[in-house]
């Protein structure tokens, strides 16, 4: 399979898995904060992590690494949702979600590639 398919392969999955599990996520929950994007952000960095430190091969990278995680975590809605809670003058949330996603998303990310590295 090509490269381009593997990524292509890889985001559609990616993209679909996203969506379910952050709209799973966010029916549970009755919260201006949005847990949904939250948790599928901190976990897709946690994969991520121990994809690229297990050094799977680059055909499980592109196809895991750049194609399903890039698609499954989401960078542009997380930013267009802080921009929403300082247009809204919700200061308080965004600065939480922002603090904690950058601070906790680059523990997990680091916990997962010293796991990935390690096996």
């Amino acid at each position: 399979m090509s490269n381009t398919m593997l990524v292509a392969v890889g985001g559609f999955l990616g993209a679909m898995a996203r969506f379910g599990m952050s709209k799973w996520i966010s029916s549970r929950t009755k919260s201006a904060f949005p847990y949904g994007t939250f948790a599928v952000n901190l976990i897709g960095s946690f994969l991520l992590g121990l994809i690229i430190g297990s050094q799977m091969g680059e055909n499980a990278t592109l196809f895991f690494g750049t194609g399903f995680m890039g698609a499954f975590t989401t960078f542009s809605t997380f930013k267009v949702e802080n921009i929403i809670f300082y247009r809204n003058k919700e200061r308080k949330i965004m600065f939480w979600y922002l603090g904690l996603s950058y601070i906790l998303g680059v523990f997990v990310a680091f916990v997962g590639f010293t796991l990935g590295s390690t096996s």
